[in-house]
């Protein structure tokens, strides 16, 4: 046999090529280096029984070189102790370490080319059960009651058989009455007479370990009754509640059981929502359980049992999901031999329900995705790119869910290898005429994927591309030979890369299912996609390949070519609302007015129900309305109805679930309740006093449905309360009534009880309330008053006797009058203002105040009829306030060391205006002769002429400079002249106000002055100018009256440290009119 590839030959076999066996996945002779395989280990779980001396555990592997094994226990490493042989991993634990060494095992085997692993192996102990001691007193129950004998058997290794005896090992007949439950406890449905016995015994034995244990004896005395016992409503003594989920796993057996208590005693009905009932099933305990063997998926749902006797019914509903552990979907994924270079997939095809979780290993260690080295992880794939020597390992996968795992090891082995011939030289003897084969069993590359077949035929498995070529195979004998030339193109696989996936989808929407695959360039022609329902071909239309709306089922997708076929299954789920329930009942409980509805739930379409609705439609009142009456649970199908009387009801129900609510059921037929008396009193009782000397009384009256018969009314009982007067009552039909004549403002309690034609309503409950209201007739005394500042005050007062309220408290208002301006007190201002204070209280503080002002104020109480006369008024003054900001500041005449500044008058004094402060701030800018020039900036308050000068030089020594000499005598004699010219003023007559070295802050306030036109300007922020003098100059006044006054431009700069040198500070007032100067009389600053 000959593979050429481009004319040069690469393999040839002339004799018979020996290959192992293929079934178990890649076997190669050990003389062969190969990593470790398991080859056999003892199955979970291990059992160490009470009398077994030992138990070993066993593991074993084949490799070359030879394993070394080792040990995990609960995930932790792990030193064997007794290990039975050193060839192989396994090891022996005696009874006396059983305890010690319980846990789940996993054994590995490693050498030089790999480590492999074996499933968890668990080892469980097996203690003797026994019953825990405990004291058993007497049940006693009266004829008819259920009874319940706890039998609560210890846990031991199954299976345990439970049942109940006599003391002398008679057994406890059991019947429709009486019943042993799964649980092993004892029900009876209803006790008779002869169940009183001293001698119940519970014994649960367990056959595999040989022990039986037996309960201390109980007792039970059941009382005689007089009279023969009432019947009784059915309930459930097992299962409790109304639901229950029952998980199993495929192929067990499923039992439902429910144990009924009642008199007489219950029937038992099953019955499975939304279908029928399996072919399989049976019934045992006397129609109480209820048996499907070898369960399947389509038994999944919901099943329902109800116990009925003549007294009535009750129902309990099993929740039953079919799970399964995981599985292979076909053979675990087999063991690889392949050359450098090639791609390898090992793929881990399973399933489970839940879906199984699928963890990959590398030599024992999890195996993550390796992008830079192509090495890719695909959840249930495994993808080597471009493999190396380096890629050779043990791969485990293991799947596992919450019932179990299972777990292969893929042993991948990644060279490239010279043939090796396996058979030894040997000499072979035959006589002639008889039969010979010579043996040679060689291995190679190559040998694993190739086999030669007796007709010669030549089989590749897993073909690869490095495969496709010309194969030539030769036939040769003494007569010559012959041969053939065959051609392999190895194409792409057909492989779906975006499988459908599961979906849900409501009733009546489009479901797509995408199926994305790619196959070789060269198949196209050929290639198509079909889908499959269930089994059964869906016809489509070549452009509705992609996407097809139908029913829910199993879909498949595949895709296919001439050569090959991939598929891909999902389930697609159609979620819908609730079916209508049907056979709606009613039966009658205590009353002809308390009635149980049950209904039989329909199919609920794959969305579980969360609740059921309950509606009546009553034909008197309002005829062919349905209203909602009650909501039910959605794991419930019964219903307890409080109703009214004298009504003729129909009842229905319609069930919820996620997508919405379903259809109503048929309505039940009608039902009609006698008439009674009311079942309840009005509410929402309103008592009011509209007029002083009256008491108005309303309340909420009953609806319609709620008269519970002809002739309704209602009586109305009053008293004064705590003065000890008789009750006085009216039948009124009407919901109001007024009380006439009554005190103002006195506590009364209130009654309203409804009746009928048929009695009264219910004891009704008393009320409080108060008669009408009146004006207040007192005014709060000692009002005063606490000036906190300028513009809060606090004014407290001795509140009014309560009884001169005449009404519920409402507070207190203050009112405040500003009669006047301290400024200008011939102006009379009159502007009134006021607050309310609610609530009891006997101070306030009042906000909002003008300055330096007159202000008048009174307190007067309120409630809701009105307001109390006004307290006598007090009259007092706030204290003045700082000035409002200066609204204007200019600059002109601006000289080379002289400015004239002009401002206007603040707009608010508030207060007599004592003076201007003046704040200015000297600035270092360099020139562009390169001197430093001292400006001035200005933030003044009033008018200055301002003197400055020097400007210094900063390249050579100042004082040696003669205009530097010059410049500094001439600010020396103008300063000279300045204070001459000033004493001389003084010693005139002329004062001035000047402060020094004083702190200027916001709140000091100045002393008066005769003229309110001065105010004082200060930066809160800045201290005063330490150092300054004080000077009044007489201005041209035609300048100052010169200067605009509209400006609203601010010059009022702050911040930073100021200079103390060349500091001024004058005060000075505004030209009063154009041409005069005038003088004030008392100190202060000249005017100019």
């Amino acid at each position: 046999l000959l593979k050429t590839t481009g004319g040069v030959m690469s393999l040839q076999l002339i004799l018979l090529l020996a290959l192992t066996s293929r079934a178990a996945g890649l076997s190669i002779p050990l003389e062969v280096p190969q990593p470790p395989t398991i080859i056999s280990h003892t199955s979970s779980p291990v059992i160490a029984f009470p009398y077994d001396s030992s138990v070993s555990i066993r593991c074993e592997a084949t490799g070359n070189p030879p394993p070394e094994y080792r040990w995990t226990k609960d995930g932790q490493d792990f030193t064997p102790p007794q290990p039975t042989t050193t060839k192989t991993g396994s090891f022996v634990v005696y009874n006396k370490q059983f305890a010690q060494f319980q846990g789940k095992y996993r054994c590995f085997a490693s050498n030089t080319m790999g480590t492999a692993m074996t499933e968890e192996i668990e080892l469980i102990v097996s203690s003797v059960p026994k019953f825990p001691k405990e004291a058993i007193t007497s049940i006693v129950v009266n004829e008819g009651d259920p009874i319940i004998l706890k039998c609560n058997p210890p846990e031991g290794l199954p299976p345990r058989q439970i049942h109940w005896m006599s003391v002398d090992l008679q057994h406890i007949e059991q019947d429709e009455r009486v019943t042993m439950g799964i649980d092993g406890n004892l029900y009876f449905a209803n006790a008779l007479q002869n169940d009183s016995r001293q001698d119940y015994c519970c014994v649960a034995a367990f056959a595999r370990i040989r022990t039986i244990a037996q309960k201390t004896p109980m007792i039970v005395e059941v009382k005689r009754s007089i009279a023969e016992p009432p019947m009784r409503i059915p309930s459930l003594l097992l299962p409790s509640g109304v639901q229950t989920e029952v998980v199993l796993l495929k192929g067990k057996e499923l039992q439902l059981e429910c144990l009924p208590a009642g008199l007489p005693t219950p029937q038992i009905e099953w019955m499975k929502m939304g279908g029928s009932l399996a072919e399989r099933a049976q019934f045992d305990k006397f129609g109480k359980m209820l048996i499907i063997s070898n369960i399947e998926e389509s038994d999944e749902g919901k099943y329902m049992c109800k116990a009925k006797n003549p007294a009535g019914e009750a129902a309990h509903y099993f929740d039953v999901i079919v799970e399964e552990p995981p599985k292979w979907l076909t053979e675990p994924p087999r063991s690889q031999l392949t050359v450098i270079g090639t791609e390898v997939h090992i793929k881990c095809s399973v399933s489970g329900k839940p879906p199984p979780v699928i963890t990959w290993r590398k030599n024992g260690e999890i195996f993550r995705d390796d992008p830079v080295r192509r090495k890719y992880v695909l959840d249930d794939t495994v993808e080597l790119h471009n493999a190396s020597p380096e890629d050779s390992a043990v791969y485990q996968c293991e799947a596992s869910n919450q019932h179990g795992s299972i777990l292969a090891n893929v042993n991948i082995m990644v060279m490239n290898m010279a043939p090796l011939i396996l058979t030894k030289n040997h000499q072979y003897d035959v006589v002639e005429g008889g039969d010979i084969i010579l043996n040679c069993s060689i291995i190679h590359q190559y040998g694993e994927r190739y086999v030669l077949h007796q007709n010669k035929s030549l089989q590749i498995f897993r073909a690869e591309k490095d495969d496709s070529g010309q194969y030539v195979c030769v036939a040769s004998n003494s007569e010559g030979r012959s041969g053939l030339t065959a051609v392999l193109d190895v194409k792409d696989r057909t492989k779906i890369f975006n499988p459908p996936q599961d979906v849900q989808v409501v009733s009546g929407t489009a479901a797509q299912l995408m199926c994305k695959a790619e196959c070789d360039k060269s198949l196209q022609d050929t290639f198509e996609v079909m889908w499959m329902k269930d089994g059964d071909e869906i016809p489509l239309s070549s452009k509705e390949t992609s996407k097809y709306v139908v029913d829910q089922g199993m879909y498949t997708c595949i895709v296919r070519t001439s050569l090959d076929e991939d598929k891909a299954t999902a389930l697609l789920t159609v979620l819908d609302v609730p079916d209508a329930p049907t056979n709606l009942e009613l039966l009658v409980l205590k009353s002809p007015k308390n009635v149980r509805l049950s209904w039989i739930p329909g199919s609920d379409h794959n969305s579980s129900i969360t609740e059921f609705i309950v509606e009546y439609e009553e034909s008197q009142w309002e005829p062919g309305r349905w209203k909602h009456l009650q909501k039910v649970p959605g794991n419930q199908a019964t219903a307890e109805l409080v109703l009214h009387g004298h009504l003729n009801y129909q009842f229905r129900v319609y069930a919820v679930n996620t997508v919405g609510p379903g259809p109503p059921s048929e309505p039940t037929e009608t039902y009609k309740t006698p008439p009674a008396a009311p079942d309840r009193n009005p509410e929402n009782i309103k008592i009011q006093g509209h007029l002083p000397h009256q008491m108005d009384i309303s309340w909420e009256p009953l609806l319609p449905i709620e008269h519970n018969g002809p002739g309704l009314e209602y009586k109305v009982k009053y008293r004064r309360l705590g003065v000890g007067d008789e009750w006085k009552e009216h039948l009124v039909k009407r919901h109001s009534f007024v009380v006439r004549n009554t005190s103002t403002f006195v506590p009364y309690e209130i009654t309203i009880q409804s009746r009928n034609s048929h009695g009264w309503g219910p004891e009704p409950k008393v009320v409080t309330g108060y008669s009408g209201e009146d004006v207040p007739t007192a005014a709060p005394q000692d009002v005063a008053v606490e000036v906190i500042n300028t513009t809060v005050l606090r004014v407290s007062w001795t509140p009014v006797p309560p009884a001169t309220v005449r009404g519920h408290l409402g507070g207190y208002d203050v009112h405040w009058v500003r009669k006047r301006s301290l400024l200008n007190l011939n102006r009379s201002l009159d502007e009134r203002q006021s607050l309310s204070f609610p609530g009891k209280r006997s101070h306030a503080f009042v906000p909002g105040l003008e300055p330096f002002s007159e202000y008048r104020l009174t307190v007067n109480v309120f409630n809701k009829k009105g307001k109390g006369p006004n307290s006598d008024p007090v009259t007092f003054n706030t204290p003045e306030g700082v000035p409002k900001q200066v609204p204007i500041l200019t600059a002109s005449n601006s000289q080379k060391d002289s400015v004239f500044l002009v401002w206007g008058p603040p707009p608010e004094t508030n207060g007599i205006l004592t003076g201007y402060l003046l704040q200015y701030h000297l600035s270092m800018v360099l020139s562009d002769s390169n001197r430093l020039v001292w400006k001035v900036k200005l933030t003044p308050c009033g008018f200055l002429l301002y003197l400055f000068s020097g400007v210094a030089s900063t390249q050579r020594n100042l004082s040696s400079q003669g205009w530097f000499i010059g410049t500094m005598c001439a600010v020396a004699l103008l300063t000279l002249v300045v204070l001459i010219a000033c004493f001389v003023r003084r010693n005139k007559g002329g004062k001035y106000a000047v402060k020094e070295k004083e702190d200027l802050h916001p709140d000091v306030e100045s002393p008066g002055m005769n003229d309110d036109t001065f105010c004082e300007y200060s930066d809160s922020e800045e201290k005063p100018l330490k150092g300054s003098s004080a000077c009044s100059l007489t201005g041209n006044d035609a300048i100052g009256d010169g200067v605009s006054r509209d400006s609203l431009v601010d010059y009022a700069d702050g911040g930073g440290e100021f200079s103390e040198d060349g500091s001024f500070i004058g005060e000075y007032s505004r030209p009063k009119h154009r041409g005069s100067v005038s003088e004030p009389s008392g100190p202060g600053p000249v005017t100019a």
